[in-house]
């Protein structure tokens, strides 16, 4: 492993837990988005991450969920169909915001583990002007 090799690691991290940051929060967003029957519910992102053979990670895909989403009976809705239901997204709320927690904390340890190779890397260059 070069010096240098472990920012690499840390900053594919940092990417790829963007990513899955990015991908929660558009879910958590639109976890009440309502469409009529006659329509797809909104599908919920997943990101899919890949190692890399560097030890790094990458973002494989993302995978979608169901567009058949769950019906609910609000006849008052406006886009209630002729039977009063809607269609919402089939979005666990509870499980998007363990993978919130889980995302968070994947992308602290990445910047953690980039500022300590940072640091080591400069007390070994201020050693070296010694």
């Amino acid at each position: 492993m070069g010096a240098f090799d472990l920012l690499h690691i840390a900053g594919s991290s940092l990417g790829m837990h963007q990513t899955w940051l990015d991908a929660l929060a558009h879910n958590i967003a639109n976890a009440n988005t309502v469409t009529g029957t006659d329509e797809d519910a909104f599908q919920a992102q997943m990101v899919v991450a890949r190692a890399r053979p560097d030890g790094g990670v990458s973002v494989g895909g993302i995978e979608y969920g169901d567009p058949e989403g769950r019906m609910v009976h609000s006849p008052d809705h406006p886009l209630a169909d002729e039977n009063g239901y809607v269609r919402l997204p089939d979005i666990d709320m509870s499980s998007q915001m363990s993978q919130l927690v889980m995302a968070q904390r994947g992308f602290q340890a990445s910047v953690q583990v980039t500022k300590t190779a940072q640091d080591s890397y400069n007390a070994a260059l201020q050693i070296g002007r010694s």
